[in-house]
Parts: structure tokens; C-alpha cells; sequence
């Protein structure tokens, strides 16, 4: 009976895993509705702030923002931005400046689970199957948004970069292997292998005394979105991989089988 199980759990996975990253259809509306387009911020503004959602998956709204160069006249080279595991699209303005002023556009939505699509208080298993998701989706709406600046004749077509930082490097790693319309891309703090990322003090913290355990299952339960899996597909398009050298959460040997994986051409900055 065990065997039996064993054996029927296995196909479920590998049938689960392989469906993984299926959604993403261009032909779908984006659906896209504008907010805002103002000047930022009120006083003394540095950049045009432009709020509006399009639509990931159908019927499913993604808030994003976008900074443009305030006086300058388009159409922009473009940074896609995505955030690290426990920020929003808020985080855009805090980082927003140097790249107006270098003469980009950066535009940054919020991920599932984050800014205004937190979810409602669940139980540990609902959680964990939608942080599951969120890998998914981040890479599905990052080629929605890739959609959505393609028809805009205020960018450059041809020059829309990824920009990811933490948890956006992971998965920002997978959606510019997944999409050539990314020319480059750029991830800061990023590593590879679960059994890697979750071996820091912050999870062991998070998973309490049943540590171990929780950290095979999780590295089970998330294995395809293991980034080692797909970033060397980004080549022959340009990646700089960045890592700090004390980095508490994303330690050393996750970020060196990020960097090992990935095909040249490559930099690495420590």
C-alpha cells in the first residue's frame, strides 16, 4: 500500500511541477486601466508617477507604477523591477530617481501575496501553496507587463531590461530566460538550490523545531522554480550577477549555484 502511494504522489508531482508555469497568453486582454499620471512628489517632483493594473492571468487585475523621466521627451529605454519576497510596487519610489535621471523608465507591480493582493489570514498549508503560486505568477506577469510595454509608443521596444532584487533576482532569473524581449538583466542578491536558500538563520527561525523536515518538504514543494533551472536560457543575452559577501539570508552557496548556472556571457560582483 505504501508503494502504492509512494508511486501515485510521484506522478501527481511531476504532473503539478510540469504544469508549473503554463498561463501566460498574449493573445488575452490586458485590460489595462490607468490611475494616475501626475508629477512626483507633489512638492519638489523628480519623476512622472503613472499608477494603473493590467490583467496576468484573465480576469485577474495586477497593480503596477511606473517612473518616467520628468521633462524629457520619449520614447525611454525601460527597467522592469521586481521586488525582494517582503516589499510592494511602493518600493519603486524609493529607488526611482538614479534611473529617471540616467533617462529609463522603471516600472515595478506588486506580487502575489504583497501590497494589495495580500491575502486574507490563511492556515500554514493554504499559505505555503500560495507562496508556491507566487513564483508562477511573478514570472507570468512580468511577460503581461512585457505585453503591456510593447504597445506603448513612449518606450523603447527594443531596449526593456529586468532589474530583480532578492526574491525578484530568483524569479526575475526565470522570466528573462522565458522571454527574449528582455535584452538584459540585472539580479542583486539572487541564489539557486532550496535546500541553499533555506539554510540561513532567518528560516531556521521561521520553521522553529521542526526545521529539517520543513526544509526538505518546502524544498520538494517548490523545487520548479528552482532558478538553476532555467537562467542559463538567458544567454546569449547579458546577465550581472550581484552578491554581498556577509548576506544573512541569500549565504554563499545559494548564490554561487545561481552563478554557475547561468550561461555566459555573465559578470559576477561580490
Amino acid at each position: 500500500m505504501s508503494v502504492v502511494l509512494v508511486v501515485a504522489l510521484t506522478v501527481f508531482k511531476t504532473l503539478w511541477d510540469a504544469r508549473y508555469y503554463r498561463g501566460y497568453d498574449r493573445s488575452l486582454s490586458l485590460n489595462v486601466i490607468l490611475r494616475d499620471d501626475k508629477p512626483f512628489p507633489d512638492d519638489e517632483p523628480t519623476y512622472r508617477r503613472l499608477a494603473f493594473t493590467f490583467e496576468g492571468l484573465a480576469g485577474q487585475a495586477v497593480p503596477a507604477v511606473a517612473a518616467f523621466p520628468l521633462d524629457a521627451q520619449g520614447p525611454f529605454p525601460c527597467l522592469v523591477f521586481l521586488h525582494g519576497i517582503g516589499q510592494d510596487k511602493e518600493f519603486l519610489d524609493e529607488i526611482a530617481v538614479p534611473f529617471v535621471e540616467a533617462g529609463f523608465v522603471i516600472v515595478s507591480f506588486d506580487q502575489y501575496m504583497r501590497g494589495e493582493r495580500k491575502l486574507k489570514e490563511t492556515g500554514k498549508l493554504a499559505g505555503l501553496l500560495a507562496f508556491r503560486r507566487r513564483g508562477a505568477l511573478t514570472v507570468i506577469e512580468t511577460r503581461r507587463l512585457l505585453d503591456y510595454l510593447q504597445i506603448r509608443d513612449d518606450i523603447t521596444h527594443d531596449r526593456i531590461y529586468l532589474l530583480g532584487a532578492s526574491y525578484g533576482a530568483i524569479t526575475g532569473s526565470t522570466a528573462a530566460a522565458f522571454d527574449e524581449r528582455i535584452r538584459a538583466a540585472g539580479l542583486c542578491y539572487g541564489g539557486g538550490k532550496f535546500r541553499y536558500l533555506l539554510d540561513n538563520e532567518e528560516a531556521a527561525e521561521m520553521l522553529g523545531a521542526l526545521a529539517g523536515p520543513a526544509k526538505v518538504f518546502l524544498t520538494w514543494l517548490l523545487a520548479p522554480s528552482d532558478p538553476v533551472q532555467h537562467v542559463a536560457a538567458i544567454s546569449p543575452r547579458p546577465v550581472l550577477l550581484q552578491n554581498g559577501t556577509r548576506d544573512a539570508v541569500i549565504g554563499r552557496p545559494a548564490a554561487q549555484a545561481l552563478h554557475a548556472a547561468a550561461a555566459e556571457p555573465k559578470e559576477i560582483i561580490w
